[in-house]
């Protein structure tokens, strides 16, 4: 029996299951994304997305939707479903009874006496999109007839009708090839059936409507074009495979020996940690060689700096168990990331997280040396790196703290604008971004020697920040810190950037500071859904995100929940109660395997509305969210063996 499943009630009612979708992903970068009754609601659906290498390795759609119809003695069935305005048609969701999410989505149709079923995986390896059409029951065999949606754009364009597009085919064995444009791979697609029949019939669909772009404000309608259609006669019982395939064609025989392989090799999934294991494997991505964490699904950027070091000990330690593909993330990103990490970055505070990564691997791997001879001279030319005269937008002030001021531009993980302008600028003394920094000079103190050149130059430096931070952003008379301090004084939005330094193996504060300030956090912050942005007594508090851009991206950081934050809350928590706390972070963790059949089914979202109940937003399929939960899973089953 499937893990996650859903009935015919509620895959009819398209108010729920369009707000549903699948997602598959694979190494090479590409992905299948669409919703579970297979009508794309967003501009980054596809049956396969896959890199382009003429146009940067960006991602791009070349295979948007498959439209399949059954004729049984005369009788034509269509089964597929797209949006014109706010005109379903065709309506094929109609003949849907069951979607199975796991080990790999399968939607059974009904029709009369026709039991009809697809399968859906994406090959591991190559930018390959298998579908397995069933005949399960008929009362005769039937012609099912397949006609392809061919965008060939980038994830993040929209197209529309043109005469540049090559309308042309390439025959394929047992398929057709296409490429719409220069640059492009060619799209194969192939069936296992020598018995299949091309029809070539070029045609544009005007008008195609993605409903979540259209909610959220977006452009979003297109016109898709589709060459023609594949056709081939089942007997009942009888099956056939779909390859979808880019830039290279495939042996039509192997294909059902494909398809069973990979199905085989997904094995089932039978608890939530199952899930987040399969989830983080999806979340890297190997290029080249080279593993690269990516974002989130399906349109954040892979490789990106803070995204990684946050997710790269909770994907690979704690989900896979995989120390050298941890390495592997590690040095790829090291290596591409030379500037940010040494030079400017708009991420103040993340080349500092470093620190917290490595130590991260020192606890798992039990060998802080190992940790240290290969990657401590990396962490301390960071810290010196924010030495004075070194980067343009933030640097250490005589008092030992780092000031980030670059104006316009918001330095910290909340950088939400609106019309060019940051929401939260926080220029300034921020308060997570000095305790990172406390937290890495200590460690880096630690694993130096007391004679050594780094040691005499950053202990006193040490010293400065323990003396000075208190006393820069505590505030006795609220009971917690300032979220930053700049020349006007503190800034005392209550917002969850004070986790840090409470949570950190360093800590600058004392122990009345962090009874107070995790009091006040699980007052007004903490909820089953992560951590709070703002404070809802905050004037600017924004707890559902929805409504116009601008209604968003002033919630994003103003109110919304981020599951991320959870780790660090709960280190806190561990910190404080021990064995204590494991009750409570398991109730805090139960609500997002309830959300599993939300959103993106089997994945884990970037965010929620700050207000219950709570619903999921952003990319379906977040790294840093899943990361934290493996964290967080981690905690919980160390302290409740200790």
């Amino acid at each position: 029996m499937a893990f996650l499943k859903f009935n015919k009630s509620e895959l009819v009612n398209l108010e729920y299951s369009l707000k549903r979708e699948i997602i598959l992903a694979n190494k090479t970068g590409a992905y299948c994304n669409t919703s579970i009754v297979t009508c794309n609601t967003r501009r980054y659906h596809g049956l396969l997305v896959a890199p382009v290498a003429a146009f940067a390795d960006k991602r791009h759609i070349l295979l948007g939707s498959m439209d399949e119809s059954l004729t049984l003695r005369g009788k034509r069935f269509n089964l597929g479903i797209h949006c014109y305005g706010d005109i379903y048609e065709p309506r094929g969701h109609k003949y849907i009874v069951d979607f199975d999410a796991d080990p790999v989505p399968m939607i059974t149709y009904k029709i009369g006496e026709i039991v009809f079923r697809k399968r859906i995986v994406l090959n591991p390896d190559a930018s390959q999109t298998l579908i397995q059409y069933e005949l399960v029951s008929s009362p005769s065999k039937v012609k099912l007839e397949l006609k392809p949606f061919l965008p060939f754009r980038s994830i993040h364009a929209l197209t529309s009708e043109n005469p540049q597009a090559n309308t042309g085919f390439t025959p394929q064995a047992n398929g057709a090839s296409f490429c719409l444009y220069q640059g492009f791979p060619e799209l194969f697609l192939q069936l296992s059936s020598s018995q299949v029949q091309y029809k070539h019939n070029p045609y544009w669909y005007n008008g195609i409507t993605y409903s979540d772009e259209m909610r959220r404000g977006f452009d979003c309608r297109e016109d898709v074009f589709v060459p023609g259609s594949f056709e081939v006669e089942l007997k009942p019982g009888d099956s056939v495979v779909l390859s979808a395939s880019a830039g290279e064609a495939v042996t039509p025989a192997s294909l059902k020996r494909r398809f069973a392989s990979i199905v085989d090799k997904i094995g089932p999934i039978t608890s939530f940690h199952d899930q987040l294991v399969k989830e983080a494997d999806y979340l890297i991505r190997k290029d080249g060689g080279h593993k690269r964490i990516v974002s989130g699904y399906s349109w954040l950027d892979t490789g990106l700096l803070r995204e990684t070091l946050y997710s790269a000990a909770g994907l690979a330690l704690y989900g896979k168990r995989d120390p050298a593909e941890f390495e592997q993330i590690l040095d790829n990103l090291i290596e591409s990331n030379q500037e940010r990490f040494f030079h400017r970055t708009t991420q103040v505070e993340a080349p500092l997280f470093l620190a917290v990564t490595l130590q991260q691997y020192a606890t798992y791997k039990g060998d802080v040396k190992h940790v240290w001879s290969k990657y401590g001279k990396t962490l301390e030319a960071v810290i010196e790196s924010y030495l004075p005269g070194v980067r343009a937008e933030v640097a250490m002030h005589p008092n030992g703290l780092l000031w980030a001021q670059k104006d316009g531009v918001a330095l910290s993980w909340m950088n939400a604008y609106i019309n060019g302008r940051a929401v939260t600028e926080r220029a300034g003394y921020q308060v997570e971004t000095n305790a990172l920094w406390y937290n890495a000079i200590c460690f880096a103190l630690d694993n130096n020697r007391k004679n050594s050149k780094f040691y005499k130059n950053w202990e006193p430096v040490k010293r400065l920040i323990e003396e000075n931070f208190q006393k820069t952003f505590w505030n006795a008379d609220l009971g917690f810190l300032a979220d930053y301090v700049d020349g006007g004084g503190q800034h005392l939005e209550l917002r969850p950037n004070q986790l840090w330094p409470v949570s950190l193996d360093y800590r600058c504060v004392d122990d009345e500071v962090i009874s107070s300030v995790m009091r006040i956090v699980n007052a007004e912050l903490v909820t089953r859904r992560g951590i709070r942005s703002l404070s809802p007594r905050d004037i600017r508090y924004k707890g559902v995100y929805e409504g116009s851009q601008t209604d968003r991206d002033l919630a994003y950081h103003n109110g919304c929940s981020w599951p991320f934050l959870l780790a660090q809350y709960c280190y806190a928590s561990f910190n404080m109660m021990g064995r204590n706390f494991v009750k409570r972070a398991e109730w805090l963790t139960e609500g997002f395997y309830e959300d599993l059949s939300k959103h993106g089914v089997g994945a884990f979202s970037e965010l929620y509305d700050g207000d219950p109940p709570h619903e999921p937003h952003g990319a379906i399929s977040s790294a840093m969210t899943t990361a934290a939960l493996l964290n967080v899973n981690w905690l919980i089953s160390k302290y409740r063996e200790e």
